[in-house]
């Protein structure tokens, strides 16, 4: 259960207990609860196999986001050109998709807490794969600007229900183990989307970047449509109170004949709004949200800064083709992948750790730690990546700062996202509201990275970015385990 439910203070109790209280709370809630402790219908007891399977179809439906935020990076040269654009101009094409991964979660993220995270989830798919089929069409800079925006608006599900649904699965104690089982695939995203996009580019027309990622993403939707079954709890257990009233008025379920109501849109749009605000109302009136989404915003408009360019050192520096440019992108693969495998079990290990110290009593603050060596990765591999690229030495330089720059960005983003997961019970709402920031300042971030380059160079461009890390997000890992507790407590209800 969330500390948010707990309150102020945690009470140490035994896990029984704990699961008895949890039970409790939900027949209170919901008008229904589980058979028992162990009753196979409740994710937390699915099997491995199940568990697995799900976390599979949704890592998968990830790695499309993250193949489309990137895969446009070697192929933008000839993109702009083509669509007779300049470099400003296209980078806005290339980073539009981010801002459309801004606002369309405070929707996803209410629609699933309405009605639970597959149909949800298989919907935004199908809006990606339209919008993104239409991309190219016609090599309109409308089309492809409105099409770029509201293919990430679908593809935005890919993030904002990932970790909740993990969080539907798995109990606290494994969450580090879950979030490496499921980003171990779209992790591989940033870098298997512009190694694809540059073969694809050199040897087809570009266009087929956006449909090979459309017909990808339709096999994953049907295949989710087959074996991804419905795990969020709350929609799990009305459907099961539903039930429960129909046996005993002998009256079948009546979600139905609501349908032509105007009583039932009212409802709706009411319910609407409400959810739709829960995420705002986190992001203005808790701190703890505000200090995570500052961090994160960071963290991931530098990282998108450093993806959109990538390519074009290797192109216009170093002087490799497009192809072998895009291999360059396997250092943020051994980045990304280091930090969810070997992050996802030293996670673990420390919260095991701190809550047997601290006689089984837990507090999301246990995930602080794990923080620690990603805000020193981060500058570090700044600091390296830039000046081996300003001073041109070997690519396997360049290559080793990049990997530790993003090891330490997506070690930080795990953390961040198990520090929510653990104190707010609308994980989805939660991880919106601190997402937003982040795909704005990822918008913003590239669009000035050319210019940024050309006058500072690689060298102190990168300095600059790392110094500004240092100075905003060193000091965050200790204000939240040293005032983590009361920043929580502010605003809560």
């Amino acid at each position: 259960m969330s500390s948010e439910a707990k309150g102020t203070q945690a009470i140490p109790v035994s896990p029984i207990n704990a699961q008895q209280e949890r039970l409790n709370a939900l027949l209170e809630e919901h008008g229904a609860t589980w058979d028992s402790l162990e009753d196979p219908h409740d994710p937390f007891n699915w099997s491995f196999m199940r568990k697995i399977s799900v976390a599979l179809i949704v890592s998968l439906g990830q790695l499309v986001t993250l193949m489309s935020t990137s895969m446009m990076a070697a192929a933008l040269t000839k993109i702009g050109a083509d669509l007779h654009l300049g470099s400003t101009a296209t980078q806005i094409l290339f980073s539009i998709f981010i801002l459309g991964l801004a606002f369309a979660p405070f929707l996803i993220a209410a629609l699933s807490e309405m009605y639970g995270r597959r149909s949800i989830w298989i919907a935004s798919n199908m809006f990606y794969i339209l919008w993104n089929a239409l991309c190219p069409v016609n090599s309109s800079v409308g089309l492809m600007t409105v099409g770029r925006f509201l293919a990430g608006s679908g593809a935005s599900a890919g993030i904002v229900l990932t970790g909740p649904i993990l969080a539907d699965m798995y109990r606290p104690e494994h969450r580090g183990r879950s979030l490496a089982l499921a980003t171990f695939i779209p992790y591989i995203g940033p870098a298997l989307g512009p190694i694809v996009g540059g073969v694809i580019s050199q040897h087809l027309q570009w266009g087929w970047l956006f449909w090979t990622l459309s017909m990808f993403d339709a096999a994953i939707v049907l295949v989710g449509f087959c074996f991804f079954p419905e795990c969020y709890t709350p929609a799990l257990l009305r459907k099961k109170a539903a039930l429960q009233r129909s046996d005993i008025s002998g009256a079948p379920p009546s979600n139905r004949k609501f349908m032509l109501d105007k009583a039932f849109y009212q409802d709706l749009g009411a319910r609407l709004r409400a959810n739709l605000i829960r995420p705002l109302w986190l992001l203005v009136y808790r701190p703890a949200i505000q200090v995570i989404a500052l961090i994160m915003a960071l963290n991931f408009a530098i990282y998108c800064l450093l993806l959109s360019t990538y390519a074009t050192l290797w192109i216009e520096r170093y002087g490799e083709s497009e192809t072998i440019s895009s291999l360059n992108y396997i250092a943020i693969a051994v980045g990304t992948i280091g930090a969810s495998q070997a992050g996802g079990i030293l996670m673990d290990w420390i919260y095991a750790s701190l809550k047997e110290r601290n006689n089984g009593e837990t507090t999301p603050e246990f995930r602080v730690p794990f923080l620690i060596p990603a805000v020193i990765l981060i500058p570090v591999g700044l600091f390296l990546y830039g000046w081996s690229a300003e001073k041109r030495l070997p690519w396997i330089v360049v290559d080793i700062g990049t990997a530790i720059f993003v090891c330490g960005s997506f070690m930080l983003a795990q953390g961040m996202l198990a520090y929510l997961l653990d104190e707010f019970k609308h994980a989805a709402s939660a991880n919106a509201a601190a997402r937003m920031l982040s795909n704005i300042l990822g918008f913003v971030f590239p669009i000035f990275a050319p210019s940024m380059y050309a006058s500072l160079g690689y060298g102190w461009a990168n300095s600059l970015l790392g110094f500004i890390f240092v100075a905003v997000g060193m000091p965050i890992p200790v204000m939240l385990w040293y005032y983590g507790p009361r920043l929580r407590a502010i605003g809560r209800t």
